[in-house]
């Protein structure tokens, strides 16, 4: 049986898992928002681009095989295959996009079953990294995992959706595509050559399943928590570019905004998240972050409402995202440390399938609002929904946990 080894140092945790993150958010930014641009350039129908958006499915069902990469990479004697589902991943990965170099984006049916095999590999890759995350980090430093995770995010959508359209015209399809095959494999280089400390074997073996998590009321109350922090924000989210459009900003600014502006928001609002979850550990960090969204959402609603300049609501939705990155962190800090270490990519999966499932129904929802009552209404709403998320996350988080010390794991049951 294996000696549970000394932990790893802060530093290599946050560079293995940061790596694998960027390169995860690379692949996002590639498929949803660079090749369906260069494929629009190249004059395919809106219909057909449409069909990317079923890319997303492997991230809302991975749910459903994390049980089997978690059998697999939990050994019985508490050694973890982790590196090993990260390299197969990656490596997948990095073969499909290399095929996808040589194939050229005219094979339309070629190119959405390459791209549908690099989202499974990315999203079974995901259920590793974030075991890897839960296991190795403490709970007073999950604040910054998780800011290496959002923050990771950001910058990945940089290079997927940002360098890639800027190679294509200069070198390209095939060189753009193929350096992004490369840069999967480079940023995963600090996990899949780290040290992977072993845990102590379990005192009764457990076959990690779906059915233990959702027994478990952690997981239940962070199912609870993720649907009421979400889905107030989730629904501004989409409305944001449509609604500068619709008030005069013009595409190349917005294109700016989204880039430059959404980066660096973003990248502050997860330093911000860290230092909170540091600070005030994981429940008083969400619920300052949740009055920051609350906050957020309504001064955006009331702008809008009162006919605001373009400029001030440019800003605002800037605010707006810096308030979201900074909820995420301090979300899914909470969130690891109400899953399982028995079967911790099994649990934070399920979490992040919920986050992604409200984000789709809340998207197609806030267009319908929108769209009959106008975006005034349709952001107080929002606003509405967010206040009164937080005053149920308040209630549930009270009535569960009164006296948790502030960076306190909760217990297992």
């Amino acid at each position: 049986m294996a000696a549970p080894a000394a932990p790893l140092p802060l530093p290599k945790i946050l560079a293995a898992i940061g790596g694998v993150y960027v390169a995860q958010s690379l692949v996002g930014g590639l498929t949803f928002m660079g090749i369906p641009a260069v494929l629009r350039a190249e004059g395919v129908p809106l219909e057909t681009l449409g069909l990317v958006a079923l890319l997303m499915l492997p991230w809302a069902l991975k749910f459903l095989w994390a049980p089997w990469v978690e059998r697999y990479r939990i050994r019985v004697d508490g050694t973890r295959r982790s590196r090993q589902v990260v390299a197969r991943g990656q490596v997948a990965c990095a073969l499909a996009l290399a095929a996808l170099a040589l194939a050229g984006p005219g094979n339309i049916r070629m190119l959405f079953a390459l791209l549908a095999l690099v989202a499974l590999a990315s999203a079974t890759v995901d259920i590793a990294v974030d075991a890897f995350a839960v296991e190795q980090l403490s709970a007073a430093d999950r604040g910054w995992g998780n800011a290496a995770q959002v923050g990771g995010g950001y910058l990945g959508l940089v290079l997927g959706g940002g360098a890639f359209l800027a190679l294509v015209p200069h070198a390209g399809w095939a060189v753009a595509t193929a350096t992004m095959a490369g840069a999967v494999l480079l940023l995963a280089l600090p996990f899949l050559f780290g040290r992977e400390p072993a845990r102590a074997p379990a005192p009764r073996p457990h076959t990690p399943s779906l059915t233990y998590a959702l027994r478990r009321p952690q997981v239940r109350r962070g199912l609870l928590v993720t649907v009421l922090f979400e889905a107030g924000v989730r629904l501004v989210q989409m409305l944001a570019g449509p609604l500068l459009v619709d008030r005069g900003l013009d595409l190349s600014t917005l294109g700016l905004l989204n880039g430059a502006g959404a980066v660096g928001a973003g990248l502050l609002g997860t330093a911000l998240g860290g230092m909170l979850v540091r600070r005030q550990g994981a429940q008083r960090a969400l619920l300052m972050a949740a009055g920051g969204q609350v906050a957020a959402l309504f001064t955006l609603a009331l702008a809008v409402s009162m006919g605001a300049d373009v400029t001030i609501l440019a800003a605002l939705v800037v605010v707006k995202t810096l308030a979201m990155a900074t909820g995420f962190v301090c979300l899914y800090a909470l969130l690891m440390g109400w899953s399982s270490l028995k079967q911790a990519g099994v649990d934070f999966t399920v979490f992040q399938c919920a986050d992604a499932a409200v984000a789709g129904l809340a998207g197609y929802g806030a267009a319908l609002v929108a769209g009959r009552l106008g975006y005034g209404p349709a952001l107080l709403a929002a606003a509405g929904i967010a206040a009164a998320g937080l005053v149920g996350i308040r209630l549930l988080l009270s009535s569960h946990s009164p006296a948790l010390p502030r960076h306190a794991v909760e217990s297992e049951v």
